[in-house]
C-alpha cells in the first residue's frame, strides 16, 4: 500500500489524536509513526503522520478528511511520500553546500528534485551539468535586478518548484520576491544568528526559536537575515586554528545544516508558528 505524509497545524484542544486517529481508520489506514508538539505561548498543536492505505491518491484522502479539518479548525494536508518535493538551487561562486546538495541528491540521501541550478555567475555550470541538472545562468545588477527575478519567478513557475534553496547565494532578494513565496526559501547563513543585545538576551532568543550556535538555516523574509529559523549546529575552534581553517571549519558545519534544513522540508517536518518560531520534527 501507499505510504502517505499528514500534516494539520490548528489550534489547541483536546481529542485532536483521537479524531485524526479515527478518520484515519475510517480510511482503513495503519498509522506507521506519528509527531505531535502543543505550543502552548500560541495555543497552536502540530501534528505529522506516516500512514499506509489502500487509496493511491493523497489529494482524494485530503478530500475525505477534510470535515475533520474543518471541525479542528486546521490547515490539513496530505501527499504520498514517494512523491518528492522539487528544489530550484541559487548559487553564486561558493560551490561547497551546493556540491553537498548535489551529493545527497544523487546518493539518494537527500528526498528531493533538483530539476535546475540557478547562478548568477557562469563558473559553475560544467559541475552542476556533470550532475545531470539543468543550469541556468541569469546575471543580477542593481539595475537588472527586477527582469532578473522575474526570470526566476518564471523558472520556478516552469519547474513546478515547492522550495527555493539558497545555497550561498550572494545577492539580496527583494521583498517583493521574498512576499511571493512565503516559508518556500531557505537560506544558509555563515554564522549563529540572530545575536542579541540589551535586556534579558535568553527571553529574545526564545522569541526568535534559537537552536544552537554556529551555522543557521532559516527562511527567508524581507528582513534580511531574520527569517524564521530552521536549524542549527555548532562548530569548534580555538586560538590554534588559522583564518582559513575556520572558514574550512566553517564551510563543513554550512553544509551540514543546510541539507539538514531543505530534507526536514522535503519531510514535511517543519511548521511555522506566529511567523518567528518554528517547530522541526526530527
Amino acid at each position: 500500500m501507499p505510504i502517505h505524509v499528514l500534516t494539520l497545524q490548528c489550534p489547541d484542544r483536546k481529542g485532536i489524536v483521537a479524531a485524526i486517529s479515527t478518520a484515519l481508520v475510517g480510511l482503513d489506514a495503519n498509522i506507521l509513526q506519528n509527531a505531535e508538539f502543543s505550543d502552548a505561548a500560541t495555543s497552536t498543536f502540530c501534528i505529522r503522520t506516516r500512514f499506509e492505505a489502500p487509496i493511491e491518491n493523497s489529494a482524494e484522502i485530503a478530500d475525505r478528511l477534510a470535515v475533520t479539518a474543518s471541525a479542528l479548525g486546521g490547515e490539513l494536508r496530505v501527499r504520498r511520500e514517494d512523491e518528492r518535493r522539487r528544489a530550484l538551487i541559487l548559487v553564486s561562486k561558493f560551490d561547497h553546500c551546493l556540491l553537498d546538495l548535489l551529493y545527497r541528491h544523487r546518493s539518494g540521501d537527500l528526498p528531493i528534485d533538483i530539476p535546475v541550478v540557478v547562478s548568477n555567475h557562469p563558473e559553475l555550470r560544467e559541475l552542476v551539468e556533470g550532475h545531470g541538472v539543468a543550469f541556468a545562468h541569469v546575471p543580477v545588477t542593481k539595475d537588472t535586478k527586477p527582469e532578473a527575478e522575474a526570470e526566476l519567478s518564471a523558472l520556478v513557475e516552469q519547474h513546478g518548484v515547492d522550495v527555493v534553496v539558497l545555497a550561498r547565494y550572494m545577492q539580496v532578494l527583494s521583498d517583493d520576491f521574498c512576499g511571493r513565496y512565503p516559508a518556500r526559501i531557505i537560506n544558509i547563513h555563515h554564522s549563529f544568528l540572530p545575536g542579541f543585545k540589551g535586556a534579558k538576551p535568553y527571553h529574545q532568543a526564545w522569541e526568535r526559536g534559537v537552536k544552537l550556535t554556529g551555522a543557521t538555516a532559516h527562511f527567508v523574509t524581507a528582513d534580511l537575515d531574520e527569517g524564521p529559523i530552521i536549524g542549527q549546529d555548532v562548530v569548534a575552534v580555538s586560538h590554534r586554528h588559522t583564518p582559513e581553517q575556520m572558514v574550512a571549519r566553517g564551510r563543513d558545519v554550512e553544509r551540514r545544516v543546510l541539507s539538514a534544513a531543505v530534507t526536514a522540508f522535503a519531510e514535511d517536518r517543519i511548521f511555522l508558528l506566529d511567523n518567528a518560531r518554528t517547530v522541526v520534527f526530527e
